[in-house]
């Protein structure tokens, strides 16, 4: 995006919380990039609650629509004082060296700042890693509004200088008019401290969702997410019907009274300047013997465990195979991948943990057979290497490898050993909100009794995938329902618009990364508050994008049995004395 395109235009959106902030953002990311397109948006922020969940995906997106994507989060930051209430804090990446460190703060937020559920970010973390970034104190909830709007004003100015003292030119004050309370009080003091301080203060329209007619179904979203309901006297009500993502033109007339606001948004748009390299492989390293590429260790491996296989002789068929599949393996660059898959299914067979013969197009890999990765031989069956890896096809090769479930997690931990905790994690999933469990949800918040709301789910027919808007258009019971009915048509319409939005994060069945240095080199980190298992915050799609190698390792309950059954014949064998 060049500088002469931003100049066109007046004003940019830095704060907006998409599907991704789970709890407070009803912005789809699609969306969102095609709307700023169509308005002749020439660049756009993405700044989702403490994470950076979309971030592969809204790149993607904004680049190929031809807006220039914003990478940032609005981050909790601890409060001393009350650790129950912190502070916010917009970062935005100016560069790669930027994105490094928002990374590392994000991931050490939840790895080691977590309170009550909340990933909390020190301010000496941000003293130690902000090179690269752009600070916003966020309106109404930074330390600084705080400060000013309990007219605290020395200690707001002692605050501008702590965090000036860090970021330098790249510390801003943002201005909301979002009809919150106490908004405008603030606006005129934050201008007012930002002029005795001089520090620059930028306009924003803290977006939660794209159009104002949202508004209820992100409050809903909310009222779900906090298990209350919208009727609710005790709910709290810290949106407002205006954070939809306002147009240039009505920016302008917001902040007529303070331009250099709207013209700062813009400013911090041409500074922020992020390149992500993506599609390219990054493998782990095998730890190969002395003397010994990957390539030719693989080689080696390969051909001695032909000869095992076939101690009669090998024919010159398999010999061909063979060679043909290692020089595409080894063209492509993915020689250290099978090494590291052959070494952790030779650990778990030595340690007496069943693995599976193999399945997929895994399985029609002689070099994968003969070194023990699958137990079937691709040429009896007639099986195509070319289904698994071909050069003119280039696809990151994906073994789907069975363990039984008691020793699967055993078989991670090695992996995490022998390659580093700090670089192998397993992969993180988004559960979104399905036809049905949509209607329960928005049947509670909306206060519906529950016998009515269950039998509206009910109508919604057991099919994968299905939608509501296909349920209406094959169910005639709920189609009557909804057109005769005025509760079941204000249910069913308030939860399409929810319909389909992430809603929590989850962990993959079998999904594990293993990067070859920290894995905060390359994807943030998410850690949940509940078990404590460390997971990418990138989905198994964009782990593959920014160029991690996901390792399949499912743990299949049908080999657990199977391992027991002969545990207990052994057993039971022993006994009787029999051989």
């Amino acid at each position: 995006m060049s500088v002469d395109k931003l100049n066109s235009t007046s004003f940019i959106h830095l704060h907006v919380h998409s599907e991704y902030s789970l709890v407070d953002g009803l912005v789809r990311l699609d969306d969102l990039v095609a709307t700023v397109a169509k308005n002749h948006g020439m660049a756009v922020a993405l700044t989702d609650q403490s994470n950076l969940f979309g971030m592969v995906k809204f790149y993607q997106a904004a680049r190929k629509a031809g807006v220039k994507p914003i990478i940032g989060s609005d981050v909790w930051v601890y409060n001393e004082q009350d650790l129950n209430h912190p502070y916010r804090l917009l970062l935005l990446c100016q560069n790669e060296l930027g994105y490094r460190h928002l990374t590392e703060l994000v991931s050490k937020s939840y790895v080691e700042g977590q309170h009550q559920g909340k990933p909390l970010i020190k301010k000496e973390w941000i003293s130690e890693a902000n090179k690269g970034l752009i600070a916003i104190a966020v309106s109404r909830e930074s330390d600084v509004a705080s400060a000013l709007l309990a007219n605290h004003h020395e200690l707001a100015e002692t605050l501008i200088e702590y965090w000036t003292g860090i970021f330098g030119d790249r510390f801003y004050i943002e201005l909301t008019r979002t009809n919150r309370s106490n908004e405008e009080s603030y606006v005129q003091a934050a201008v007012s401290l930002a002029e005795r301080k001089g520090c620059p203060v930028v306009a924003s329209n803290d977006v939660r969702f794209l159009v104002r007619a949202d508004f209820e179904a992100h409050e809903a979203r909310v009222a779900i997410a906090k298990g209350c309901t919208l009727e609710d006297p005790n709910r709290e009500k810290n949106y407002s019907e205006v954070q939809y993502l306002r147009s240039a033109v009505e920016m302008d007339v917001l902040f007529q009274d303070i331009p250099e606001a709207l013209e700062n948004s813009v400013e911090i748009a041409k500074r922020c300047n992020l390149e992500l390299k993506l599609n390219q492989v990054f493998l782990p390293n095998y730890p190969v013997p002395t003397g010994f590429t990957s390539q030719s260790y693989l080689i080696d491996a390969a051909e001695k465990g032909l000869e095992a296989k076939f101690p009669e002789g090998v024919s010159d068929v398999y010999k061909d195979r063979l060679h043909s599949e290692l020089s595409v393996i080894n063209a492509m660059g993915f020689s250290s991948y099978f090494l590291i898959v052959a070494d952790f299914i030779h650990w778990a067979l030595v340690n007496e943990i069943p693995v599976g013969p193999g399945r997929g197009s895994g399985a029609g890999s002689l070099v994968a057979y003969v070194l023990n990765i699958t137990g079937i031989d691709p040429l009896q069956y007639d099986l195509l290497f070319e289904r698994f890896l071909n050069p003119e096809r280039v696809s990151m090769p994906d073994f789907d490898i069975d363990f039984c479930m008691e020793g699967r997690d055993r078989v991670i931990d090695y992996v995490a050993r022998t390659y580093g905790r700090e670089s192998v994690s397993q992969i993180i999933t988004y559960g979104t909100m399905a036809a049905k469990a949509v209607i329960r949800d928005v049947g509670r918040v909306l206060g519906y009794p529950y016998g009515f709301v269950d039998k509206i789910a009910k109508l919604i027919p057991l099919e994968l995938g299905i939608t509501l808007s296909k349920a209406l258009a094959e169910e005639q019971t709920l189609k009557q329902r909804y057109h005769e009915e005025d509760d079941v048509k204000t249910l069913i319409d308030l939860a399409k618009k929810l319909e389909g939005i992430t809603r929590n994060a989850g962990k993959h069945a079998g999904g594990v990364v293993i990067a070859p240095s920290k894995l905060t080199d390359f994807t943030p980190l998410y850690c949940d508050a509940n078990d404590g298992a460390l997971l990418t915050q990138f989905d198994k799609n964009d782990v593959e994008t920014i160029g991690l190698v996901k390792f399949d390792f499912l743990g299949l309950r049908t080999l657990t049995i199977i391992d027991w059954a002969i545990r207990i014949a052994n057993s039971i064998r022993n006994e009787k004395g029999e051989p």
